[in-house]
């Protein structure tokens, strides 16, 4: 078959969740089908690096924007009912290239992976269109409306429900809608727009986040996760205020390592406290997952998968976190991975871990065993085909042609 792919985030290298799971779907698909690409680059360096993704797509369209003319873009959509986030991913360069592409190509499928891009291909009616939200972005605005001091509170409920209002007027334009997780599916279902939903899991590279056979430091503690995304901050700025202090009572000793790139002002000033260390971008973050005898990731804004907690647990290293965080993984708490919400709980869910080595290798190898057996991208990218199969075969029924002839 023939396949658009258009992602809101250029998906190679795959070094941040939002590439993550695009860059697998294209790779896979790339194996059996001429699959086409179609994204933005936001820098130079993205830009050149993205270019190694030539090798796993047939071809691809890259479209540059620059930041400050992408908030403006946000801004003028402010008075209107398109969701501004929106205006972050619009280029009339791709729309321009995407419409051509159309023109020009008999595509059997166009794949969108995120909403804030649907709109490069709602219009087109004349072939297979699959979306896949992934997160329910609206969701996300709206727990960050939760958590925002006045006024911004206001910002962000407002294009929550926009988003909302988006999300399901974007339904309607796909023959099918999916979701990350079985959550994020049930929100989509909730919606009740009629479209064919579906879900299917993010993976992990279990080669490469494997055990490393190293000794562990029963006093270090790590978080890993990019820091100038708000959820990753608000987690740890927490954590060090409530958490970690709590800790340091009973282990005097203990090490907090703050593994991320681009941490904020706010972030870096965290290095300040004792014990903290806040290291910015690595070249690789297995090291510092190898040597910490927990990695924590009790965040209170979490949609979706955190992609940190499965390469975490792929990696032998016991995890401890928040039940919105656990929500996204395909684990039992208190089996696969530990959950806490309460600074004090979640300060004796990481001693635990810390000082008893047998608990510790036992969610070592129960955490490692899960990713293998339910997070693995082999078997959600066959559920992907089976997704893609369903669509294309809907689409050239009578009714469904039918129907795109009366759009």
């Amino acid at each position: 078959m023939k396949i658009l792919y258009v992602c809101h985030r250029f998906p190679f290298p795959p070094k941040r969740g939002g590439k993550i799971r695009p860059f697998n779907m294209i790779r896979h698909l790339h194996k059996s089908h001429d699959v086409t690409v179609a994204s933005l680059a936001r820098s130079r360096a993205e830009a050149e690096e993205g270019r190694g993704i030539a090798q796993y797509c047939s071809r691809y369209e890259m479209a540059r924007v620059s930041d400050p003319l992408q908030a403006a873009r946000m801004v003028a959509r402010l008075p209107t009912p398109v969701p501004s986030s929106f205006g972050y991913f619009h280029s009339p360069a791709l729309a321009r290239r995407i419409r051509q592409l159309l023109r020009t190509t008999a595509f059997d499928v166009v794949f969108v992976h995120c909403s804030s891009v649907a709109r490069y291909v709602s219009h087109a009616t004349n072939v297979a269109k699959i979306l896949d939200f992934g997160d329910m972005d609206s969701q996300k605005w709206l727990d960050y409306a939760g958590l925002r001091p006045f006024p911004l509170n206001l910002g962000y409920r407002l294009e929550g429900i926009k988003l909302v209002a988006e999300e399901k007027r974007l339904a309607r334009a796909f023959d099918v809608c999916t979701a990350t997780t079985r959550a994020e599916w049930n929100k989509l279902e909730s919606y009740a727009t009629g479209a064919a939903t579906d879900w299917f899991p993010n993976g992990v590279d279990s080669g490469y986040f494997a055990p490393v056979g190293e000794r562990y430091d029963a006093d270090t503690i790590s978080f890993i996760g990019r820091m100038d995304y708000y959820p990753n901050q608000e987690c740890m700025i927490g954590f060090c205020r409530d958490v970690f202090p709590l800790i340091r009572e009973r282990r005097s000793g203990a090490k907090l390592v703050i593994v991320g790139a681009d941490p904020s002002a706010e972030i870096r000033k965290l290095a300040e406290m004792p014990g903290v260390t806040v290291t910015g971008s690595v070249p690789d973050v297995r090291p510092y997952l190898g040597s910490s005898a927990v990695m924590v990731a009790p965040l209170r804004i979490a949609r979706g998968t955190q992609n940190k907690i499965l390469e975490a647990m792929a990696a032998g290293v016991p995890v401890v976190t928040s039940a919105a965080a656990a929500g996204g993984v395909d684990a039992i708490a208190g089996t696969h991975l530990q959950v806490a919400d309460t600074p004090a709980d979640i300060a004796a869910a990481t001693l635990q871990m810390m000082s008893d080595p047998a608990t510790r290798q036992r969610f070592a190898l129960a955490g490692r065993a899960r990713m293998l057996s339910h997070h693995a991208w082999d078997k959600s990218m066959q559920r992907l085909d089976r997704i893609i199969e369903r669509c294309v075969e809907s689409r050239s029924s009578p009714a469904m042609l039918a129907r795109a002839q009366e759009v």
